[in-house]
């Protein structure tokens, strides 16, 4: 009976080793990979639209050397731009306005736009969020490249929006004690534009508001003070950013200190440089150091920064690639403003107009009233030497980072369930009554 037993044992023991050997050495089955071919691959699926995990904080914060919002390594950034022609690159700096209260006329205008000219994205404008997520779902479906959607919304996005509630405006939330109220709400507003398909949100204001005589900042500035003002400038951008929706500081180099609207004219700002540096720049400076995503450019004429008769800010070298880029050394995204607007328009026809920001440095040409003249003009610029193909790469390739960051790398479509109710959840009503 002993003898047995010690015989038993061994062989379990055996046995033992032989099945945790034959598991270790086991390997489970590789499942191939189906290449994926970015010129024929379709890069909508069709399903309610899930928001993207958040990427590790330095990959989106500024570190002096890199974009804001670029991961240190972009897949799928490269895989579009090398499928991309030359011609094609042109057309993903523009973004046009579209408006979701209009005709069918003007959605097949925008048809166009995105299928034959392959226009880089859209600022939304007035409408209401059901039809604007229609026609999201429509133009995304026909774009070869995901288009990137933005809107002013300041105050939420019932600045452009009916039937979304409405978040104070920025000095209102300059009268707050803290600034964890501005942060929570940028959030708010973060996950509505997420909700509604969009990536960029044209805010914070972070124009001191240093003039009372000032027609179109004013109520949107959140004060008098530089420090107040950055203060909370950037914890709007750290709310909305921390969702992965693009913030966008405006106006460079500052709007605040004007009698004039640019909207209507060119504006003038008076200010020595010494005044610019400590008053109108500081807000701007601090917000390019805690990781500002992008910013926009306004229509400006500030001859302390070029004296080049009625050259605004957003068409003037000096000040684009001169003190903002070089300067500033400032990495992110560059928007002009509307190039619809008077301080601008007013002087050079579209198209030409395009040319002229485009040459100034600025990334991504906002409010492109005639795409196809814009795209032909920078097509005579390149053969001309005006602008090189190289200079054309370096911003098609920052958009197209700035897509992969904000999530259309895994575009999906709108869900049109529940859209209203989810755009007004009981915690955006909780803060704004706080």
């Amino acid at each position: 009976m002993n003898f047995r037993k010690l015989l038993i044992f061994p062989l379990l023991i055996l046995a033992v080793v032989a099945v945790a050997a034959d598991a270790g050495g086991r390997k489970k089955p590789k499942k191939k990979k189906k290449k994926k071919n970015p010129r024929t691959e379709k890069v909508a699926s069709f399903q309610t639209r899930t928001l993207p995990e958040a990427l590790p904080k330095e990959t989106y914060r500024y570190s002096g050397d890199a974009d804001p919002f670029a991961p240190r390594r972009s897949p799928w950034t490269d895989s579009v731009m090398s499928s991309l022609s030359p011609r094609e690159r042109i057309g993903q700096l523009f973004m046009v306005a579209a408006y979701s209260n209009r005709d069918e006329k003007h959605y097949r205008q925008i048809d166009s736009l995105v299928a034959v000219y392959g226009i880089g994205g859209l600022i939304f404008m007035q409408g209401g969020p059901v039809r604007q997520a229609n026609l999201t779902n429509r133009w995304q479906s026909i774009a070869r490249v995901p288009l990137m959607l933005s809107m002013d919304a300041e105050w939420g996005l019932a600045m452009r929006l009916d039937s979304v509630s409405r978040f104070p405006k920025q000095m209102t939330l300059g009268a707050l004690p803290s600034d964890t109220l501005v942060y929570q709400m940028g959030r708010e507003i973060a996950l509505q534009c997420q909700r509604i398909g969009m990536q960029v949100n044209f805010a914070p204001v972070a124009d001191v508001n240093n003039n009372p005589a000032n027609p179109v900042i004013n109520m949107r500035s959140f004060g008098e003070g530089k420090e107040l003002v950055t203060r909370r400038a950037i914890a709007y951008m750290r709310g909305m950013q921390d969702q992965h929706v693009l913030a966008t500081g405006k106006h460079f180099p500052g709007h605040g200190d004007t009698d004039a609207d640019s909207h209507h004219a060119l504006p003038v700002i008076r200010g020595d440089r010494d005044r610019l540096d400590s008053l109108e720049l500081y807000p701007f400076r601090k917000l390019f150091e805690a990781g500002l995503g992008s910013v926009m450019v306004a229509h400006l004429y500030v001859p302390a920064l070029d004296t080049a008769a009625n050259v605004a800010t957003t068409l003037s070298p000096k000040v684009v690639t001169g003190l903002l880029r070089n300067e500033l050394n400032y990495k992110g995204l560059v928007f002009t403003d509307a190039l619809n607007m008077k301080g601008v328009a007013g002087y050079y026809m579209p198209g030409a107009v395009d040319v002229k920001a485009l040459l100034a440095g600025n990334d991504m040409l906002l409010f492109s009233e005639d795409v196809p003249t814009a795209m032909n003009l920078i097509d005579s610029a390149l053969v001309k030497g005006e602008i090189t193909q190289a200079e054309i790469d370096v911003h098609c390739r920052k958009i197209l980072q700035a897509k992969e960051w904000s999530g259309l790398n895994r575009l999906t479509k709108v869900s049109l369930n529940n859209l209203v109710s989810d755009l007004n959840p009981s915690s955006s009503e909780v803060l704004i009554r706080q």
